[in-house]
């Protein structure tokens, strides 16, 4: 081996202990991000008794203490979100080994969504701002969205349903029969995604929405049916090593 080989063989060793020593020390990202975030929102919450003794002096110092307590809110937000996304993913590492990752990337998609929901709801009340009337507009806002994204929503809840259900797994051959899917469609399940499932049907891989394959008849695909062998003749005897012309003996 020559001082390059040698060299590229050291670097990427080195990479590999910086990625462990990483991996080990990453939950404490993400610890750290939440005591912080949570410290912001109280010091936020709090800042005209914490630093209105500080500057108490100024000419305006109702304008200081809001400034103090806006940035403090930016500053809740900013760590709230880094803490929700490490948390989401740290989730989805612990769990895939268990449970697979397609019901892995579920947990994680419902953790990172209430996450950040909550993060928007106390940052908005850190602001000073309503939620009370916020809340009502984006009810009405959700629901006209809900509305015009009615068959993305119920392919997301179907695929919820077939991973918790378990009808089938990747690498089962099935068979969907329903007329949406024009009659009967066969293949092997390479995967189980939020949206869609895939199906090697031998030619081509195809995606078919979660919400179809819900509504159809799922089965295994049969195998085909063995006859049965003939019986060996007695003696030995069969028609590879019986002289031609010459019928069973009886």
């Amino acid at each position: 081996m020559d001082q390059e080989e040698q060299r590229a063989h050291d670097l990427r060793e080195l990479h590999a202990q910086v990625a462990r020593v990483k991996e080990k020390t990453r939950p404490w990202k993400e610890t750290i991000a939440l005591i912080l975030a949570i410290a912001a929102a109280e010091l936020s919450r709090n800042a005209a008794s914490v630093f209105g003794p500080y500057i108490s002096n100024n000419p305006h110092p109702t304008h200081y203490t809001n400034a103090i307590k806006y940035a403090l809110a930016i500053v809740f937000c900013a760590l709230a979100i880094v803490a929700v996304l490490g948390i989401s993913a740290k989730t989805r590492a612990f769990f895939e080994p268990r449970v697979g990752s397609a019901h892995a990337a579920v947990i994680r998609y419902a953790l990172l969504l209430a996450g950040l929901v909550v993060t928007l709801i106390i940052t908005l009340q850190l602001l000073g701002v309503p939620v009370g009337q916020l809340v009502v507009g984006t009810a009405l806002t959700s629901v006209l969205l809900g509305i015009a994204a009615q068959q993305s929503l119920s392919n997301i809840f179907a695929g919820m349903v077939l991973l918790l259900s378990r009808p089938f797994r990747v690498g089962d051959p099935i068979q969907l029969r329903a007329g949406a899917l024009g009659g009967q469609l066969e293949g092997v399940v390479t995967e189980i995604g939020i949206t869609y499932i895939r199906l090697d049907t031998g030619e081509t891989i195809m995606s078919v929405p979660n919400s179809q394959v819900l509504a159809a008849a799922v089965g295994p695909i049969p195998r085909p049916v063995q006859e049965p062998a003939p019986p060996p003749l007695p003696d030995g005897d069969s028609p590879a090593t019986r002289p031609p012309g010459t019928g069973t003996r009886i």
